[in-house]
């Protein structure tokens, strides 16, 4: 297990790390166009960390997110996680397996399997990883607990709300135990109350010794965040962290007293 010790104020450097991003590139080609999508992304996130990266639609979070999973090849530059190198090589089937012992997911669309319970959707990663269905299911009816939805293991997933659903996701991404946990959007379709819900949930996996890393949009949630990116048009534009958190949690909330105020005007 890496261990972490304090970061390295205003660099985006922890020593040792969980995950390390080293000067990463993304080019696509559209047409006879190459785009540069990641512009130079250096940083690492420590274990334990709550790590929320942010920024407008097309800013590159999304690639930047598919890179770190080993999903999206970087042009050039480095990635490595728990210590290794994840594009040593080619092999899709060693990347897929990495994925399923180290991190758990969570989505805006939670992608169910319509043809089974919730609980042997939550069952299904450890199936995966080769566990006997007995035990599996065992497992994920004990995870289910966790996040107080045990009482709906037998239910389809779709006769769930939003809500339940995506707390459900989150016994999915921990039934197998993963150091890391990755939240894409995962309050997109939830109303106010339930993505308040779920933040709360993700944060006091925080302190059972996970790692989360979050994309979103939305600045309600920076709040919850240890450590916080914040990326524009391929690069990153600013870090922060416990020390300097609060200068963009003050603008955020400076720019809510002003939108109330012009609301108020235009009544």
């Amino acid at each position: 297990m890496v261990t972490c010790s304090t970061k390295k104020e205003n660099t985006g450097y922890c020593a040792p790390a969980i995950i390390e991003i080293r000067d990463v590139y993304k080019n696509f080609n559209v047409g006879e166009q190459t785009v540069e999508v990641l512009k130079g992304i250096t940083f690492d996130i420590c274990q334990g960390d709550f790590f929320i990266i942010f920024g407008r639609s097309g800013c590159g979070k999304s690639t930047l997110l598919y890179t770190i999973l080993g999903l999206e090849p970087p042009t050039t530059g480095k990635v490595f996680f728990l210590g290794e190198d994840i594009y040593k090589d080619s092999e899709e089937d060693r990347k897929t397996e990495f994925r399923r012992k180290h991190i758990g997911m969570v989505y805006q669309q939670s992608n169910w399997i319509k043809s089974l319970s919730v609980l042997d959707n939550v069952s299904l990663p450890l199936v995966l990883l080769g566990i006997n269905k007995h035990e599996a299911r065992e497992r994920g009816l004990k995870m289910l607990g966790k996040v107080d939805m045990q009482q709906w293991a037998r239910y389809n997933p779709a006769e769930l709300s939003s809500g339940q659903q995506q707390k459900v996701a989150v016994a999915r991404a921990l039934v197998t135990d993963p150091e890391v946990i990755v939240a894409d959007e995962p309050t997109g379709n939830l109303d106010y109350e339930s993505g308040r819900n779920l933040m709360h949930l993700l944060g006091d996996l925080r302190f059972m010794g996970k790692t989360i890393i979050m994309v979103t949009h939305d600045l309600e949630y920076l709040e919850y965040a240890k450590n916080i990116l914040r990326m524009k048009d391929g690069s990153i534009v600013a870090m922060y962290d416990e020390t300097n958190k609060n200068e963009i949690l003050s603008s955020i909330s400076h720019k809510k007293v002003l939108s109330k105020e012009t609301n108020k005007k235009n009544e």
